[in-house]
């Protein structure tokens, strides 16, 4: 029976991620920087584990106590929008350690397992705003493009141990809490300034025609697990499939 470890459970697309392993037979450990016993089922195949992809320590720890795993779902991510000018650098650096480092540490710190199995796979989760440009994402964007060539890159050097890297990029999902857990509120990212431009932005993306589901990105987090081909991208979402068919 195969174990899966997916970062960032608490809620979205993690939290449906693992509904969805648990479902199809996996061990799952579902981790949270807040472990939460009852948004999960409970089973002697779901474990939750406590996991901050910024600490060493934690990493370690979670690693640790979750014993050998087949793939690793980096899921966690902190989402922003707003004007760039508008967001102070503290914050841009706060995005990059969940989002960017903390994805690459993740990935460090299983590698040596799956390469001396000679099996495994990392799938990490970015974005469709890495397949188009997005106004006032500037910095999520950066955030997310800087994993998509990270795994492309690592998709190469993993393939000589047989250990496979993916990418599943969601797109807009209006259900999920995006921008929420970032400690700083869109109101304060968008001056006065930046108003007259964003208004029609945030009206468009109100009533788009295609979006994404947590469901949607689940099912993408499935088939890339499962996928041993040298396909690298999964885009997940109607409108991320969209994107992804006109780049």
């Amino acid at each position: 029976m195969r174990t899966v470890l997916i970062t960032g459970c608490s809620s979205g697309y993690g939290l449906e991620t693992a509904r969805l392993f648990h479902a199809n037979g996996w061990n799952v450990v579902a981790t949270m920087r807040t472990p939460r016993e009852d948004i999960l089922p409970r089973s002697d195949r779901m474990r939750i584990v406590r996991l901050d992809v910024t600490e060493p320590e934690s990493i370690s720890a979670a690693l640790e106590a979750s014993g050998p795993i087949d793939a690793l779902v980096n899921n966690a991510g902190i989402g922003v929008v707003g004007a760039f000018e508008a967001t102070p650098m503290a914050h841009v650096r706060k995005i990059f350690e969940t989002n960017t480092f903390g994805v690459m540490a993740m990935t460090q710190a299983v590698i040596p397992q799956f390469r001396a199995r000679k099996s495994g796979v990392v799938v990490n989760v970015t974005s469709s705003v890495t397949l188009a440009a997005m106004p006032l994402a500037a910095a999520y964007t950066a955030s997310k493009t800087a994993i998509e060539g990270f795994t492309g890159s690592l998709a190469h050097e993993l393939a000589a141990f047989g250990v496979r890297a993916k990418l599943v990029e969601p797109g807009y999902a209006p259900s999920t809490r995006f921008s929420q857990n970032t400690g700083v509120r869109i109101e304060d990212l968008i001056p006065e300034t930046y108003a007259a431009f964003a208004r029609p932005i945030f009206a468009a993306f109100a009533n788009l025609a295609l979006i994404t589901t947590e469901s949607d990105v689940a099912d993408a987090v499935w088939r890339a697990v499962n996928d041993t081909s040298e396909q690298l991208h999964f885009p997940a979402g109607a409108d991320a499939v969209a994107l992804a068919r006109a780049s």
